[in-house]
């Protein structure tokens, strides 16, 4: 099962990630997700766990607990095309007064 966690603590590094979610269960893999051009965390990260039992167990613990003087989000990552997003633009707003 594939965990989003939220609200970190830029000094919050993958092997912080990995440890606090470990005491719940094994983990796949667990990463703190950075910027590309400077490297510097994003304030999240995912964090993978074989065992479905073991990650609901760890976000039930987690969600809201103080990780690097933060207090976390853990909830299920859901995929990126099942993101609902708000509704796109539209243009020009407003009434139109003028010339016609």
């Amino acid at each position: 099962m594939n965990i989003y966690v939220g609200n970190l603590s830029f000094d919050t590094n993958d092997g912080t990630l990995r440890a606090a979610f470990e005491a719940h269960g094994e983990v796949t893999s667990a990463q703190v997700i950075t910027d590309r051009d400077t490297g510097q965390s994003r304030g999240f990260g995912f964090v993978e766990m074989p065992s479905s039992q073991e990650a609901q167990a760890a976000m039930t613990a987690l969600d809201g607990s103080d990780l690097d003087g933060r207090q976390i989000k853990a909830n299920e990552a859901k995929p990126r095309g099942d993101r609902r997003g708000g509704g796109g633009g539209g243009g020009g707003g407003g009434s139109r007064r003028g010339s016609w």
